[in-house]
């Protein structure tokens, strides 16, 4: 039982966070966190890895604030995007942190263009009473990347170690 709730932890917590970027344009402190924390609860619990598998996981974390950060520092993404795909990459670990960034990079380009393609079409005014989507479609607002991680977390996560041992 536990296992299986530890199972659907990360890709709902994760569906929460690329809604919630969506519609607000920023990821909670809370969500990241609570990704955080399911981690420091799931792995010695659930799988009690090897400190290499371990220290894999902790260094994709590592690896993606950096990267994360310097991303920010250049206003390319928000803070929130850094520390999401960070703890993203954090549950993923190593193995999986290459194919996490090209699936976001893929999505991210593909949310980008048709937002961008959105946003030169007319919004219905019923459309535009809805705040989010008014939001969306404004040239100013920026592109919920959030979304993009989210989506690609998701189609990566499958291929980690957790379904085989959580399995």
């Amino acid at each position: 039982m536990l296992n299986q709730s530890l199972f659907f932890l990360f890709p709902t917590i994760t569906v929460l966070a690329g809604i919630g970027d969506m519609i607000t344009m920023k990821i909670s402190n809370r969500i990241t966190l609570a990704l955080l924390v399911g981690f420091c609860v799931a792995a010695p619990v659930t799988i009690g890895w090897a400190p290499s598998v371990l220290t894999g996981h902790l260094g994709a974390g590592l690896i993606m604030l950096v990267v994360g950060f310097t991303l920010f520092a250049f206003g390319w993404i928000g803070g929130g995007d850094a520390k999401f795909a960070a703890v993203v990459a954090l549950w993923l670990g190593l193995p999986q942190l290459l194919p996490f960034v090209l699936y976001a990079s893929v999505f991210g380009g593909a949310l980008t263009i048709g937002l961008l393609l959105f946003r030169y079409v007319p919004l219905p005014q019923a459309a535009a009473r809805v705040v989010w989507i008014d939001r969306l479609h404004t040239l100013a607002d920026g592109i919920p990347y959030g979304l993009a991680l989210a989506a690609s977390a998701l189609f990566v996560y499958p291929k980690s170690n957790w379904l085989t041992l959580l399995g």
